[in-house]
């Protein structure tokens, strides 16, 4: 009897962690979805840890490779010198597409290619990583991102 409750709990336990993580993810989903992609400013994204190397939500089709995230989370990591002059003078790929660094600082880096471009920014616990189309205006994209890096900034994330 003390057996089948001490399963159900962990049970309950298990079932409850697991809902946690499911939250967690539709959460960043939702940011994705509702906060950046929705807008119509731009047309893809991806949230990522502060690491690089965890994603938390991607919208379909923008697959930013490992080394990419690398690339970008290097930069970050010494946004005065090395990182940032090695990306603004050898430009950066994301998602397989390479992009001239038009602005790269310890929070954003922006990247063109055409009229194209992206706009990565930095939190304390997230890097977002955005594409805008040629239809868009660049500074539409960037206050899009911008904003919602703020906002998350505000609240801890």
């Amino acid at each position: 009897m003390l057996t089948r409750a001490v399963n159900s709990i962990r049970r309950h336990q298990v079932n409850r962690f697991h809902s946690l993580i499911v939250h967690r993810s539709n959460v960043h989903k939702l940011t994705l979805s509702n906060s950046l992609v929705g807008t119509g400013n731009l047309d893809k994204a991806a949230i990522f840890n502060s690491e690089g190397n965890s994603v938390w939500a991607t919208s379909a089709g923008f697959q930013v490779s490992p080394q990419e995230m690398q690339a970008i989370v290097a930069a970050y990591k010494d946004p005065g010198t090395d990182g940032v002059k090695k990306v603004q003078s050898e430009g950066l790929h994301v998602a397989g597409e390479r992009f001239v660094v038009i602005k790269a600082d310890d929070r954003s880096i922006y990247g063109k290619k055409g009229r194209e471009g992206v706009v990565i920014v930095k939190t304390t616990q997230a890097i977002l990583v955005t594409h805008y189309p040629e239809s868009v205006q660049p500074g539409a994209a960037t206050n899009t991102v911008e904003t919602l890096g703020d906002y998350l900034v505000k609240v801890g994330y």
